[in-house]
This record gives structure tokens, sequence and C-alpha cells, in this order.
């Protein structure tokens, strides 16, 4: 390419670069400072995060252990969790709904179950399900340091699209109350649909949905409005640490097969 024809394209590139911005600093974070980290390390940010939080956060506490992973997540490594505003939506939902029993899919780090955990009401039972192992022991840990035990919070290692079918007959959960999907936005649909099809979501059920705006999860919205059996509300936020890329919460009410 001659020197002319790239002068040509420099104001193109200039201008994609500030518009894009935000989400070049988000590419840089998560893929090649973490990428590099890993192999300097020899650990996952996950686990990086969780040693940090050993160092950091008060034991018991979930609160402070929440706070300890934001103020990680913003000043050290970009840990891709729900974070604080999100996690408030979230929390006040989960209280207002009071959920006997709540699903989480999508453990990740297990930022987002301890803010469902710590909102449920007495006596209340989260199951959680994350696919791979080592990101679940992590979670594991962090959850049993928040001090809830397997009578309130047990994590499930599997596939979400394995584990819902054995939901009634292996984990006697016969009836969800409120639902997180929080693990991949393209499978969000196939996994409402595994709960409507093994009879789990009674009618007034929450299901409450994220990155639905980014990375987005367009069929899963579109199945939610279009069917008649939810009444769909989105919660309009940003990322942590990257407001302006504009994201969002679904909070979908089950009114009934129809």
């Amino acid at each position: 390419m001659s020197p002319a024809i790239a002068l040509a394209f420099l104001p193109l590139v200039v201008t994609l670069l500030v518009r894009y911005r935000h989400y070049f600093r988000l590419l840089v974070r998560m893929v090649l400072l973490r990428s590099l980290r890993d192999c300097l390390s020899g650990m996952r940010i996950e686990e990086r995060a969780f040693s940090y939080v050993l160092t950091h956060a008060l034991p018991g506490d979930p609160g402070h252990i929440l706070t300890t992973l934001d103020h990680w997540s913003s000043h050290c490594e970009y840990l891709r969790h729900m974070g604080p505003v999100k996690g408030q939506i979230v929390m006040r939902l989960v209280e207002e709904k009071a959920p006997a029993c709540a699903l989480e899919l999508g453990t990740y780090c297990g930022y987002s179950t301890l803010l469902v955990a710590r909102a449920l009401p007495p006596g209340g039972r989260l199951i959680t399900v994350e696919r791979d192992p080592r990101t679940a022991a992590v979670a594991e840990k962090l959850i049993r340091l928040a001090g809830f035990d397997e009578r309130t919070v047990e994590l499930i290692v599997g596939r979400s699209e394995e584990v819902i079918p054995r939901l009634k007959t292996q984990y006697q959960m016969n009836r969800i109350d409120l639902v997180l999907l929080a693990h991949r936005p393209r499978c969000y649909l196939r996994d409402l649909q595994l709960l409507e099809a093994h009879a789990l979501l009674p009618a007034g059920a929450t299901v409450l949905a994220d990155h639905v705006l980014f990375p987005g999860a367009p069929r899963f919205l579109q199945y939610a409005k279009s069917c008649g059996r939810y009444r769909c509300r989105l919660h309009h936020t940003g990322l942590p640490d990257f407001p302006a890329i504009k994201d969002g919460i679904a909070q979908l009410t089950y009114t009934g097969p129809g």
C-alpha cells in the first residue's frame, strides 16, 4: 500500500478509534492484558481475584466481599462481573420477589451468586450452575467464605442444558420462583424453553437475564416479548467501569403456559 493511500484512510481510522474507544479499552483489558497476566502468573483471573479477596475482605461478610471484588476489578484487573449498579437492581428484585427457590445459570466467580443469596428470605434456597470446573472451584470457595452453607447455596458443576432436566428428580427443585440467567446469552432462549418444558416455572415466577444488550440476546428478547407468556421490562445500565457501553437486565414475569 502506497503512503498516499494509507494517508487517505488515516481520518477514517482516527474516527473509528475515537468513536469506539470504549470498546477498544475493553478489548485491551479483557483479552490482551488478561492473557498476558494468565501466562505470567499461571493463574486465571478468577483465581487472582479470590487471592485478593482472601487478603482484603472480611470472611462471613458477603457485602464486604462484593465491595472488595468491585475494587479489585476497577483498580487491578477487569473481572467481567455484574458490578454494583446491576447488583443493586438484582438485589432489589430478589428482595421484592422473596423467592423460596432460586436458580442461577452461570456462577462464574460467585459475585452474582452472593448478590442473590444475601437477598433471599429466611429459609430460601439457591442452586447455581457453572459449567467450568476450575471456575466453579473458585466460586465455591468464595461462597463458603461469605458464610453460606450448602443448605442455602448449592453449586452444581455441569452444563445448564443437562442440569435443568434433572432439577426435579435429582435436586428436589419442583418449582423455581426466580431465575437469573448470567451464563452465555446465546443459550438464554434454549434454557428458558427447557425450564418451560419441564414445568419448573410457576405463574408469577421472575426471570432475570443479564447482558441482553451487550453482547446481546436478541432471539431471547424477541421470544419473551412475542410468545404471550411473559410480561417484560428492561433495566438499562452500562458495563462496570465502562458506563458508555450500554447494557441491560431483562426482567420477565411468567404469566403461565397460556
